[in-house]
């Protein structure tokens, strides 16, 4: 018994009791300032907070819908691989491990293969989700990483890989350490095909992914604040015996040193990867075409031209062309000018 059933009357009491507890899920905090973030604001801003502009966390559903040109891209699949081959267990059974997991992302795994166009390029990303157990690398990964690139070369397509891992996965032993060479050679058959690889560094990228494929691409571009290394920064430090930076490890920090070629907020990651992707495969960027209010082409100033029109628009951009380019001739003389200087030199 306690006091509400003691002292508060029956009426009271079942209006108390009715009331309905708000759920745990409407409101976040911002790991960096600690300010509050309500779910329908945070999702609308693409899970970058409002107050500081920390890049939070994000599923890789809406990691592909931003990445790719109108959020339209196609599920790649990825080959089965032997689930927990060493029956491991530490207080938990690794086969459990991964069922939790499951359950709690509805992916087979750490890892979601899909194709699209970026930028009106054809691309291929290989995107991890954190959460399925820290977004660790085993076999599932590895061959989602060999998939992908298989998938680049087949489609003649880019190849992004988008990491945020904490490294191999410990449960799987050296089945999961041989990932690494294994994804290093699946990139360089990306390559050697003459295609783009390019990493985009999320946080966190440490352990065996960052000392793996995700250091060897083309071009590396990171979001704000991503941590980015092998061992944290504790334990580099209890190993040198001295104090790092603050920003130690930072996406920040590796720009600064030349580790990193850009860091990119997360709302301009679609056309600035679309641009390099356009200048590495030799395409133009798609452009948004001037078009007048019932679909026709428009001279720019929201008037309809019609097909004659249009033909003597372009005569005449060409010949105002060809006239840039063509070397300046002196017009020829009068003929009783040039009579006169005659007279004049004979004399």
């Amino acid at each position: 018994m306690n006091w509400l059933s003691n002292f508060v009357r029956p009426k009271i009491q079942a209006l108390v009791s009715s009331q309905k507890d708000v759920p745990e899920n409407l409101w976040k905090k911002c790991p960096s300032c600690e300010g509050m973030l309500f779910h329908r604001d945070l999702d609308a801003a693409d899970n970058v907070c409002y107050h500081c502009g920390h890049h939070l966390a994000i599923d890789i559903y809406k990691r592909c819908e931003l990445l790719f040109d109108e959020g339209n891209y196609k599920r790649v699949s990825v080959n089965k691989v032997p689930v927990d081959p060493l029956k491991f267990k530490d207080k938990k059974r690794y086969a459990d491990r991964l069922k939790d997991s499951q359950t709690k992302t509805k992916e087979k795994d750490a890892i979601m293969v899909a194709h699209g166009k970026i930028g009106g390029c054809d691309t291929v990303i290989a995107a991890f989700d954190f959460r399925f157990m820290g977004g660790s690398m085993g076999m599932a990964v590895g061959e989602g990483i060999v998939t992908a690139a298989k998938e680049a070369v087949k489609r003649k397509a880019a190849l992004i890989v988008v990491p945020s891992s904490g490294g191999a996965r410990m449960q799987e032993g050296m089945l999961s350490l041989m990932q690494m060479p294994r994804s290093i050679i699946a990139v360089d058959m990306v390559k050697e095909e003459g295609l783009p690889y390019v990493v985009l560094l999320t946080n966190p990228t440490t352990g065996g992914v960052s000392a793996s494929f995700a250091m060897v691409g083309d071009i590396h571009i990171s979001e704000p604040g991503a941590m980015i290394g092998f061992a944290g920064k504790r334990v580099i430090q209890e190993t040198i015996r001295e104090e790092l930076p603050e920003d130690f490890q930072t996406a920040e920090y590796l720009l600064e040193h030349g580790m990193i070629d850009m860091v990119v907020e997360r709302k301009d990651l679609n056309e600035k990867i679309g641009s390099i992707l356009s200048m590495l495969m030799g395409k133009k960027a798609p452009q948004k075409s001037k078009k007048g209010g019932n679909g026709k082409d428009s001279d720019g100033n929201g008037k309809n031209l019609s097909a004659k029109e249009k033909k003597a628009d372009k005569t005449s951009y060409a010949g105002s062309v060809a006239v840039k380019n063509e070397p300046f001739v002196a017009p020829d003389a009068p003929a009783n000018e040039t009579q006169a200087s005659k007279k004049r030199a004979r004399s």
